[in-house]
């Protein structure tokens, strides 16, 4: 069979995700509080998508041409160039719709008020905030006095200031004041005369409002002052002097990322041009350069936390999670998973469920230890209280912490000290591999005998992110489940290649980089002589992304065969799911509503005898080639029917769910005259609920 070569590249299928997302911001069935965090949401994917790839493809035009030991893309000026067009189209829509949206808040009594239309009374409340809250946070630059430009942090906003006096129109100054949002927040609600009435004012508009009193000393009466923003590349390079220990190294790339290089410069396009002018030479960003025009607001990630000041709305599907039924009126959770597996669908079911099983851990006499890997934690982890906790008491705890989770790595880095200070074992991970999978075990000694228990799960382990993202975690004592996370840990405590005979050897879990791909491609080579004898074929994908060309290859060729393909992919999505050559018209869609889509679920017909997994891993190169991965089965059958009715109604939503296609259109899956409304979110919770 002669392999497809056509996929779509990566990076234009990112940014047809983040499109999903505006859509999101521009559905008035939406509630408009979430309207305005999805606009938060697409601008914050928009900056790491900046950081991470724009400035990767950077990279890769530089080195042209150069012999290098890593992937290049085929053309990645090509890409680039269709990445500023895609860019500069979605930002036209962002900004529509971000019009529109301030009409809706208008509806609601919600105003965003500037600098230039404050009352007599809110003037005076912004002089004093500013004096009290604001001022000790501002330092403003005279950037034409500073011999070497100043640093100016990536995740910030600034103003450029344009300075001059009434009396003399040719004498102007420059300066920018870094906006201080993370010590003081970018969102302060004003007095009004009218209780009903909310008027916010951005802190940069705060600032702009007292730029006379910031320049006193310098004789200045005209300010002209316009926010920008500078994107920079974040990835590092882990070198190998063997002298360096891995946290030294994370330690320098850190430092190195604050001298990234620009990648992208978005500024407020009523800016001063000598002005724009002189940034953008000072920061060596050229006209070839990304640079986007945009409205008078920026950093629009800071929307993810605009203050909810509107009427209740009866359109969300936000129910309190409640706690599993198998743990309800139980007093441990550990009896309860000695006795049968538990599947946890998050955010639907409560995450204290995993919480109060290493609560339970810490304090039972007969645990002797317990072994868990950390990707990224809450800012304040019960997670870790609990290991602490469990430290304490005598037992034994080992913490495999991925120190190079990308945006995570300081905030790790921290963590390992707190663990450390404790008497945690900390492991820091596989050289140039990231431990993603997410597992925990548990030893208990009872009269000479030793029990095993813990869990797999598809998430972090993260009571924060448990709220929103949709996971699934299996809680289970079966042996060969535990047995096969012992191997693991025995690698990640001594991680040489000739052990990585201990991953091999795993029977039960699938995992990267050793077996997981060469299992999936097998059971799909199951379904397609199934196809090929006229019998029963089905497979069903859900991931994060889609972009191994192996795995797409083996799909579409299971797809020419006449397997029944059914995917559901949030994110990146590579394959091209149309083909007239296809027996079976392969089903692709994406599901983008109030809670982030992120468990991994596989499901093969297997000749009747279903193989379902829940994975950490997506099915991307670097997931099953680079990173320390894990699947587990599901074995029972009730949590069997759990799964697949949860996919059943995902693949039944007509209300989120957009259409995959070959053009990246985006559209809705249609909905039908007299057919029901869909929505497999909330669907999910009723069926979680009901089913006791």
């Amino acid at each position: 069979m002669k392999k497809e070569n056509t996929l779509i590249p990566r990076d234009i299928s990112w940014l047809s995700f983040n499109g999903r997302v505006l859509q999101e911001a521009n559905d008035p069935m939406v509630p408009l509080i979430q309207r305005i965090h999805f606009l938060g949401i697409f601008s914050n994917n928009m900056d790491e998508f900046f950081r991470v790839r724009v400035a990767a493809l950077r990279r890769m035009v530089e080195l042209k041409g150069k012999k290098v030991n890593f992937h290049l893309e085929i053309n990645p000026q090509k890409i680039l160039d269709e990445i500023q067009q895609v860019v500069l189209h979605q930002q036209n829509e962002f900004d529509r719709i971000w019009n529109s949206i301030q009409k809706d808040m208008a509806k609601d009594n919600v105003f965003l008020v500037d600098d230039e239309h404050l009352t007599e009374k809110q003037q005076e409340f912004v002089r004093q905030y500013f004096e009290k809250e604001v001022e000790s946070n501002v330092i403003p630059l005279l950037i034409e006095n500073i011999p070497t430009f100043p640093y100016l942090r990536e995740k910030s906003l600034y103003l450029g200031v344009v300075m001059s006096k009434s009396d003399s129109a040719y004498s102007q100054k420059f300066a920018v004041v870094e906006v201080p949002s993370r010590t003081v927040g970018r969102f302060k609600e004003l007095p009004t005369d009218d209780p009903n009435i909310h008027q916010i004012i951005l802190l940069e508009d705060v600032i702009k409002f007292n730029l006379p009193h910031i320049f006193s000393y310098f004789g200045f009466n005209r300010f002209d002052a316009h926010v920008f923003k500078v994107t920079k590349d974040a990835e590092f390079d882990i070198d190998n002097d063997i002298s360096t220990s891995l946290v030294q190294k994370i330690e320098k790339g850190l430092k190195n990322r604050r001298k990234g290089k620009t990648v992208r410069f978005v500024y407020d396009k009523a800016m001063n041009p000598i002005l724009l002018e002189y940034l953008l030479n000072r920061l060596n960003v050229s006209r070839k350069d990304s640079i986007i025009p945009g409205g008078t607001i920026h950093n629009f990630r800071h929307f993810m936390d605009f203050p909810d000041v509107f009427p209740p709305s009866d359109k969300s599907i936000i129910q309190s999670s409640f706690v599993h039924p198998k743990f309800k009126d139980k007093l441990r959770v550990t009896d309860v998973i000695l006795k049968d597996d538990v599947l946890l669908s998050f955010p639907y079911h409560s995450f204290v469920s995993v919480i109060d099983l290493l609560r339970e851990a810490a304090m039972d006499p007969t645990v002797e230890s317990i072994k868990i890997t950390a990707y990224r934690l809450a800012s304040n982890s019960k997670i870790v209280n609990a290991l602490i906790n469990a430290i304490r008491n005598g037992k034994q705890v080992t913490v495999m912490l991925e120190l190079r989770a990308r945006f995570d790595e300081e905030a790790n880095l921290e963590w390992k000290q707190v663990l450390e200070e404790e008497g945690v074992r900390v492991l820091l991970g596989v050289p140039n591999m990231k431990v993603h999978g997410k597992m925990c075990i548990i030893k208990k000694r009872i009269q000479n005998k030793t029990i095993q228990y813990g869990f797999v799960s598809t998430g972090n382990l993260n009571e924060k992110t448990a709220r929103f993202y949709c996971d699934e975690c299996l809680m289970t004592a079966n042996r060969n489940v535990m047995a096969d996370i012992n191997r693991i840990f025995k690698y990640l405590e001594d991680p040489r290649v000739i052990n990585q005979k201990y991953l091999a050897a795993c029977k039960t879990l699938l995992v990267c980089p050793t077996n997981m791909r060469d299992v999936f491609i097998s059971l799909i080579d199951r379904e397609i002589r199934a196809a090929k004898t006229r019998k029963k074929a089905k497979i069903v994908v859900k991931v994060n992304s889609l972009s191994d060309t192996a795995l797409i290859n083996k799909l579409y060729e299971a797809a020419y065969a006449g397997v029944e393909i059914q995917l559901i992919v949030r994110g990146i999505f590579c394959a091209m799911s149309e083909n007239k050559r296809f027996k079976i018209p392969m089903q692709a869609i994406s599901i983008i509503d109030q809670y982030l889509e992120h468990a991994r679920i596989l499901i093969f017909h297997n000749g009747g005898n279903e193989k379902i997994y829940i994975s950490s891993a997506d099915w991307m190169v670097r997931n099953l080639d680079h990173r320390v991965e894990a699947a587990i089965p599901i074995l029972k059958e009730k949590q069997k029917k759990e799964i697949k009715e949860i996919i059943s109604i995902q693949l039944q939503d007509n209300v989120k769910a957009r259409i995959l296609d070959n053009k990246l259109s985006n559209k809705y899956v249609s909905h039908k005259a007299g057919e029901k409304s869909i929505r497999s979110q909330a669907e999910i919770y009723n069926f979680l609920v009901k089913n006791k």
